[in-house]
């Protein structure tokens, strides 16, 4: 199982990937397109769903969150040391983490302005 540290630096890896992937300009020509293909059919379940995948933090920080967590634990050969429900766990607690600091940005942006 992880330990504290390497969680909270999990969690603000996931914190900082969420943002990246959502917020920061330098992925908007690739979301345009991918919001351009979703405006062509707006009716289609399918491409909504793809939409709102990409520009909602929580949904896009759980797997951003999966995607740090398995690369961590493959990287330092610790996948196999747990059972797989320890690590669903840990991966509930690195998008938590997360989240929570998406919510404290979030709080923080609006009492700012």
């Amino acid at each position: 199982m992880i330990g504290a540290v390497d969680l909270a630096l999990l969690g603000f890896a996931g914190y900082r990937g969420t943002q990246l992937l959502v917020h920061d300009s330098i992925l908007d020509p690739a979301c345009d397109r991918v919001f351009a293909w979703q405006q062509a059919r707006p009716d289609s379940k399918r491409r909504d769903f793809v939409v709102t995948l990409i520009s909602c933090v929580y949904c896009t920080g759980w797997w951003v969150a999966g995607a740090l967590l398995a690369t961590y634990l493959l990287a330092t050969g610790r996948f196999d040391d747990v059972p797989l429900l320890v690590h669903g766990i840990e991966w509930l607690a690195v998008a938590g983490l997360a989240v929570l600091m998406n919510r404290v940005d979030d709080t923080l942006g609006r009492v700012a302005q």
